[in-house]
């Protein structure tokens, strides 16, 4: 939950960056490094989310049996 007020605020600041009229080439370069840095926090955000879920689950038992009895 944490986690969702920087991924919006981020969101927010990104819009706001590629409404802008009037471009030119470093403005370019400028969004190309906020669209870069939008992707890492949001690739963060999944794996800090995708571990944390993964946590809640119990560990599953590492012994395994094969048995072939014939009856």
């Amino acid at each position: 939950m944490m986690i969702i007020f920087p991924l919006c605020l981020n969101s927010l600041v990104l819009i706001t960056l590629l409404q802008e009229n009037t471009t030119n080439f470093d403005d370019l370069g400028k969004l190309l490094l906020g669209g870069v840095a939008a992707a890492i926090v949001v690739a963060v955000g999944f794996t800090v989310v995708r571990f944390k879920l993964r946590d809640k689950k119990p560990p599953t038992s590492s012994f395994i049996s094969i048995s072939s009895e014939k009856e």
